[in-house]
């Protein structure tokens, strides 16, 4: 039996925090810090720092990391979130077999720290990794695609690699064709991927005007190193990745075709509505603004000329909070942007695109 996210989570409908379960398979249960007692995971569960999960032989949870990344747990599994935060994130698998799917643009540096009984690595490039922990004999990683730093050495590990970690020694070796050969798990880590990049696909802008309408929570409260958000799409009852740009796609070939624009204000804070709506009377905050520039009238905001003005790690070639074409940002037009020069790259990189002319 599969969980889908329910209507009680409607007020997490944004989100940029660690720790969210995203679907549970078969037989799991979680036990928080300083409990005595496992109780059964819900689709609903937040982890927090310290909470541990354990699946059983048929069991399988996606737990979401930072926005654009997944942590995919395996049967007979136990891992601990040990720190939820953005800009520490550290879960560490303590038996068993888990996959990361983590997302990010060519040259951003992701730092997802994972440790095992054996090992400690920092995931920081967009890829694909799977860990298997046998606790009293080893730890197998093996690295699809991406990069890890391996804390002990600083020694870094590119993809098409595997490395072995033991008691007493390191191993690194490229993959094998035995290393190469997909099992159920991964099967299963792809079709979800596949499903979330769907969900992110039939985004609608009422719903996103839904969603930012009911938004209380500032957007300083978000970490700086987020790429996007996490967003709950009630249409498939599961959080998808929306990024603040546009080009993001999965290692396994899915791309995120909706994104949030925001624009880049040189040397200003994380706020709502600059140009986009100002606080009303009432003394709300107005959301970010569609192409049209109309604020949330419940909020107290007026109308403004464009989109919000949260500022994203790197500066995107447009501005606009969500719409759909001028200066709204919740576009369809794929355009990878090059981290290290903030312009939009040539769209020969995305010329097969699905779905893209």
């Amino acid at each position: 039996m599969v969980g889908f996210g329910q209507t009680t989570r409607d007020k997490f409908v944004i989100s940029a925090k660690a720790g969210g379960i995203n679907a549970i398979t078969g037989g799991a249960t979680v036990i928080s810090r300083g409990e005595s007692g496992w109780q059964q995971l819900m689709i609903t569960d937040d982890l927090n720092s310290g909470d541990r999960v354990r699946t059983d032989g048929d069991g399988r949870v996606e737990i979401l990391l930072n926005p654009g990344s997944y942590l995919r747990v395996g049967g007979n599994s136990e891992v601990e979130l040990l720190d939820n935060s953005l800009a520490n994130l550290e879960v560490r698998l303590l038996r068993g077999t888990a996959i990361v799917e983590a997302t990010g643009a060519d040259g951003l540096e992701l730092n997802i720290g994972i440790s095992t009984p054996h090992a400690r690595l920092v995931i920081v490039r967009q890829g694909l990794y799977r860990l298997n922990v046998v606790p009293d004999d080893a730890t197998e990683l093996i690295i699809r695609k991406g990069r890890v730093i391996l804390s002990d050495s600083h020694t870094k590990v590119k993809g098409g690699n595997k490395v072995i970690f033991s008691a007493t020694n390191v191993s690194v070796a490229k993959l094998t064709d035995e290393d190469k050969k997909k099992d159920d798990v991964e099967n299963w880590s792809k079709e979800r991927a596949q499903a979330l990049a769907k969900a992110n696909q039939r985004i609608t802008n009422r719903i996103l005007n839904s969603a930012f309408a009911s938004f209380r929570d500032p957007f300083y409260a978000f970490d700086s190193r987020a790429l996007g958000l996490w967003f709950f799409n009630p249409r498939v009852g599961c959080y998808t990745f929306l990024p603040f740009y546009l080009g993001f796609g999965s290692p396994y070939g899915s791309y995120y075709t909706n994104a949030f624009y925001v624009p880049y204000v040189p040397n200003s804070y994380p706020r709502y509505g600059n140009g986009g709506g100002t606080a009303g009377s009432s003394g709300g905050q107005s959301y970010p603004t569609n192409g049209a520039g109309q604020s949330n009238p419940a909020s107290g905001g007026s109308s403004g000329n464009s989109g919000g003005s949260y500022r994203p790690p790197t500066p995107p070639a447009s501005t606009g909070g969500f719409g759909n074409g001028g200066n709204g940002g919740f576009s369809r037009e794929p355009r990878m942007i090059n981290p290290e020069t903030g312009n939009p790259m040539p769209r020969k990189n995305l010329e097969k695109m699905p779905g893209q002319p």
